[in-house]
């Protein structure tokens, strides 16, 4: 083989080797970014960021999941790249507790929670002993009870702060009992209590609107906004970016505020 024939030889290589690199890295960028979300509305709006952020280059999957824990498990766990379905407090207590190395990249919606009743119109029927339903974890119990205290159905420590539990009541005139239940089966264990605080994406997905059905609603303002949490190690990765871009676009604001009207509030 003359030289010429092997200039042409190990040209022939090197192209081939680059052609061979494209389908490699096409592939790379085409990897999904799994996310895990809650079924109802941080479901049905991660659809349309999934659309928006497809424009940026962005391929999103969408894992569902139906209840609190599992989202941030997986995530640590690596078997999804993000969630967005906790509010910020729920997230800190996680990490602290489970010792996740998560992080919150930005904030998404609201849900205010409210108190539903099948049995009264207003808190004031709520007889001495009524049994007052709140979910079972710390963060969004004491978020019931914080709502509770709001509305002078009870008195809680000073100190007792975000993580109130029924233990730091410390004047209950009507001797209400206080029933923690999965947050998830509130709605469905309203047969069963004279009142309950229920999330604002369970009271959706059960078909409560807080601003109908309940009879008290927490102030719009507070620190139970929602997030988009990442592993910490992502957390400065292009896609996060897009992502989060993505979520604060115009047209995912606009699909939140004609949806869900005043049930879910967008937080950024």
């Amino acid at each position: 083989m003359n030289r010429r024939q092997l200039v042409q030889f190990f040209a022939g290589l090197g192209m081939a080797a680059s052609l061979g690199a494209v389908p490699l890295a096409a592939s790379a960028q085409d990897k999904p970014v799994k996310i895990g979300v809650t079924g109802g509305p941080h479901a049905q709006i991660m659809e349309v960021v999934k659309k928006v952020a497809a424009k940026d280059g962005l391929n999103i999957q969408i894992v569902e999941f139906s209840d609190y824990v599992q989202p941030n498990a997986a995530l640590a766990a690596g078997d999804l790249d993000a969630n967005s379905y906790q509010h910020l407090p729920y997230l800190d207590a996680q990490i602290k507790d489970r010792g996740y190395k998560l992080v919150n990249v930005g904030y998404t919606i609201t849900f205010p929670m409210g108190v539903y009743s099948k049995k009264i119109k207003s808190l004031n029927d709520l007889k001495n002993g009524a049994r007052i339903g709140i979910p079972n974890d710390p963060t969004n119990g004491g978020r019931a009870l914080l709502l509770l205290q709001a509305q002078g159905l009870l008195k809680l420590k000073a100190d007792a702060g975000l993580k109130a539990t029924p233990l730091d009541i410390v004047d209950n005139p009507k001797k209400l009992k206080i029933v923690e239940i999965d947050a998830a089966q509130l709605p469905r264990s309203l047969d069963d209590l004279d009142a309950a605080a229920i999330n604002g994406n369970y009271a959706e997905s059960a078909g409560l609107d807080p601003t109908k059905d309940g009879i008290a609603i927490e102030a719009a303002k507070g620190p139970y906004a929602n997030v988009i949490a990442v592993r910490i190690a992502d957390k400065d990765k292009p896609w996060v970016t897009k992502l989060v871009k993505a979520y604060h676009s115009p047209e995912v604001k606009q699909y939140v505020v004609t949806q869900f009207k005043s049930s879910v509030i967008p937080a950024w």
